[in-house]
This record gives C-alpha cells, structure tokens and sequence, in this order.
C-alpha cells in the first residue's frame, strides 16, 4: 500500500500509526497540498491528504473513511474501534472530539499561514483556540480518571480513541506552541507521551512547522 500525504497532517499521521498497529505495511508518499497541489489532485480531487492507495489499486480518500476500510481489512478482533457496545460508542466520542480538535487547530493555523496580515482575522483565531482549550480540557479530564497504564477509552488494548488523541495534542503542540498545552493539560500530556513513546509513532515522526 501507498500512503500519500505527510505527518504535519494529524489526519495523515493517525492513518500511519493505525497501519503501523495492524502490521499492514505501507509506504509513504510524502506530498504537502500547499507545495504540491497539482500532485495531490491526480489521487484526489478535493486536493485533500491522505489518500491510501491499495495493493489492488484502488483509492480511498478522508482519513475515518480509510479507517473504516482498515478495520473491515483486520476484521472485528483486530479492528482499532470496536464493532459494537458501550465500548464502541466511548471509542467513537472519544474520537471525534479529538478529531474535532485537531480540526480546529488546524484551522487557527492556517488563519495566519495562508492569509496575508492585513486579512487575518484574530478573534476567529481566538475562537478556533477556544474550541480546541474545550476539547482538550475534557479530553484531560477522562485521561486523568484512567489508571496508569491503561487506554484512554477504557478498553482493553489500544483503540483508535488513543491512535486520535496522542496525534491531535501532539500535532497542537506543534503548531500552536503558545496555548501552553502541556501546562494546562499535564494528564493528557502524559498519557500523549506514552502513546508517543510506542514504536508505531515513533516511526511516524512530526516534521517541524512551517511559519
């Protein structure tokens, strides 16, 4: 399998450590949209990462999608959220708030990197930034309720809920230095780092942000 995009994309990077999980073996084809976007079009034409092309050749796009795909490739006893139950339902929330927050850090990123600085608005910045404090906040929150050692959804090995959560504060950290994440969050930074501490994300390291 082809991976195309690269791990400053959260999105690209929970698809990697998933496939790392799984021992399905892929390889990355590093393409950034905002360098490449011509490139990124001829596998996608929302001009979006990542992309999964398949052994077989075919093309899956958005990352819960490939996901989706990933888990039904494994099967139920290997999948990395679970097929149904309350365990089910705490690894999908889980999830999309952690999803949610790194769509919104992404979004105050991009506010100051595409725009030029007479047209960035700051208070949809601040707002953005709001959104991820909250996201996170509940995200501590359930990581500080867990015991040592444990999965952040309560379930017995790791589960997509970590996958998500551990690339989303780690790809905040990254980007948005300032919102002094580590300080405001210390269980959730810790239960990041052990999460990053494992090979399948030690091998999908961050690039260093563009500014």
């Amino acid at each position: 399998m082809r991976l195309i995009g690269n791990f400053l994309s959260p999105y690209t990077r929970r698809v990697a450590v998933s496939l790392n999980i799984l021992e399905l073996p892929f390889e990355l084809e590093e393409l950034f949209v905002f360098k490449e976007p011509e490139v990124v079009r001829r596998h996608n034409p929302l001009v979006r990462i990542p992309v999964l092309v398949l052994d077989d050749g075919a093309t899956l796009v958005e990352s819960s999608a490939i996901l989706d795909e990933i888990d039904r490739m494994v099967g139920p006893d290997r999948c990395l959220t679970p097929s149904a139950g309350l365990e089910r339902r705490r690894v999908v929330q889980t999830t999309a708030i952690a999803v949610a927050c790194a769509e919104k850090v992404q979004w105050a990123f991009y506010e100051g990197r595409v725009k030029p600085a007479e047209k960035v608005h700051t208070p949809w910045i601040e707002h953005n930034e709001n959104q991820v404090l909250g996201g996170f906040e509940q995200l501590n929150m359930v990581a500080s309720k867990i015991k040592e050692g444990s999965w952040i959804a309560r379930t017995p090995n790791i589960s997509q809920a970590d996958v998500t959560t551990a690339v989303a504060y780690t790809f905040a950290c990254a980007v948005r230095p300032k919102l002094g994440l580590v300080a405001r969050f210390p269980q959730l930074s810790r239960f990041a780092g052990r999460c990053e501490a494992l090979p399948a994300f030690l091998s999908t390291p961050v690039p260093p942000a563009p500014y």
